[in-house]
């Protein structure tokens, strides 16, 4: 198996990693806000919370990152990638979005972990739909090359 291929398998492995967490640290916020202030479920949620975003989603989301851009810049021909394309704009800032989306995640757990901030369940449900949307983006990007 050429390097190419192998730097895609981890890049795709760390994606899905990362999509785990993007899909599952909103719902844990959902019930984390449900859960009442300095009780033992808060408590839990927190270090559920903690755990997955330092033990699985960061990690994940830098080796995405790493061997995204290996790709693109050492292996763009292999990766079928075209600049004069729109499509690889699309997915491009479809990633950023997501990036930023993890961020804004990352504080959100951090509000949650002092006390502060806490918004209706509600909300973090709506927001555990954004990943997916920008997931189906991606990949229809990625794979069907619409334009």
């Amino acid at each position: 198996m050429s390097w190419f291929l192998w730097l895609k398998s981890l890049h795709v492995i760390c994606v899905i990693a990362w999509m785990a967490g993007l899909l599952y640290l909103p719902r844990l916020f959902a019930y984390h806000a449900a859960a009442a202030k300095g009780s033992e479920a808060a408590a839990t949620f927190e270090i559920m919370e903690r755990r997955l975003l330092r033990g699985i989603m960061n990690p994940a989301f830098v080796l995405t990152w790493t061997f995204g851009l290996i790709l693109v810049f050492v292996y763009p021909a292999e990766a079928g990638i075209d600049w004069s394309k729109g499509w690889v704009h699309v997915k491009a800032t479809a990633v950023v979005i997501m990036t930023v989306l993890h961020h804004v995640y990352a504080l959100w757990r951090k509000d949650l972990a002092l006390g502060r901030k806490a918004r209706a369940p509600r909300f973090y449900k709506i927001w555990n739909e954004v990943p997916a949307v920008l997931m189906v983006v991606i990949v229809i990007m990625v794979i069907g090359k619409p334009f």
